[in-house]
């Protein structure tokens, strides 16, 4: 039995439907287990049994844990990241939960820190040190969250960033979910840690002329210093602080830390990785 932390999360949700598609049974965890049941659909709850439970509860995570041998982790970023994380892992281990699949964060330089990615470093010792099998996905930026400029560029044609013409590495959610999958189906592949990116990388001026023709007309990226895209994503963008100083730290990093593609996805998946311009074909809507 899989247990799935994070199930209503953008990976989580991805990772439900392939395990639905491919017919394996799988246990959610949801806070709210009413909602999930309704997203699953008929067919979803077939496969997939849906249980209340909450990260900050180890009663109900024992519960939630009887009879399963792995265990999916895709918690949200929060400022108790470490404690709970790694509370969840020491029960997983009393429970018997032999497989661990964690979603972390690609490891940043000390020349451009990002405390995310420095928490995420801390719950990945812990889970080396509990002696359990483990497979640590990093993936980079999501292109799912690119839709977060999308009320800006339908309403003003714009965008804001601070990122210059670095380029940066994007990874479509679905494809971090179907590896997922592949690692806790195969386990000639499990047990290890992968980086994990698009085929391409792009800047946000190149994101914005692509736009540019896919809406039919001009969409500018407008580039910001750190500090007023910082104040922008707190004060119009209603980010709490420490998620503003977060996205500001990752775009800090993109310009001073050239980053590559791999070919995990494709070695893994025997597949390309899903584009970024099929992704924005997908959701042009939601840029109109």
């Amino acid at each position: 039995m899989i247990v799935i932390i994070g199930a209503t999360g953008t990976i989580g949700s991805a990772l439900l439907k392939r395990l639905v598609d491919l017919g394996l049974p799988a246990r959610a965890i949801s806070r709210e287990p009413e909602k999930l049941r309704v997203q699953l659909g008929e067919k979803g709850q077939s496969i997939i049994e849906v249980t209340s439970a909450d990260a900050s509860d180890p009663e109900s995570l024992r519960r939630a844990f009887t009879g399963a041998s792995q265990l999916f982790l895709a918690m949200s970023n929060s400022l108790r990241q470490i404690e709970l994380e790694t509370s969840i892992i020491q029960i997983a281990a009393e429970a018997g939960i032999e497989h661990i699949v964690k979603i972390s964060s690609p490891v940043f330089e000390e020349s451009s820190p990002v405390a995310v990615a420095g928490w995420h470093n801390e719950i990945e010792k812990i889970l080396s040190e509990s002696g359990l099998t483990h497979t640590v996905l990093r993936p980079y930026a999501f292109m799912q969250n690119l839709l977060r400029l999308a009320p800006t560029i339908a309403t003003q044609d714009i965008f804001f960033g601070s990122m210059g013409d670095s380029p940066c590495n994007f990874i479509d959610c679905r494809d971090i979910a179907d590896i997922a999958a592949e690692v806790m189906t195969n386990r000639e592949v499990a047990g290890q840690i992968y980086t994990l990116t698009g085929s391409e990388i792009f800047s946000y001026p190149q994101i914005a002329s692509k736009l540019s023709t896919l809406l039919n007309r001009p969409i500018r990226y407008i580039n910001l210093d750190p500090q007023e895209l910082l104040r922008n994503l707190i004060e119009h963008g209603s980010m709490p602080p420490w998620i503003a100083n977060h996205v500001v730290e990752i775009q800090a990093m993109a310009t001073v830390v050239p980053e590559r593609t791999t070919n995990t996805v494709t070695c893994l998946l025997g597949r390309e990785p899903r584009t970024l311009d099929a992704f924005l074909h997908e959701y042009v809507e939601s840029f109109r």
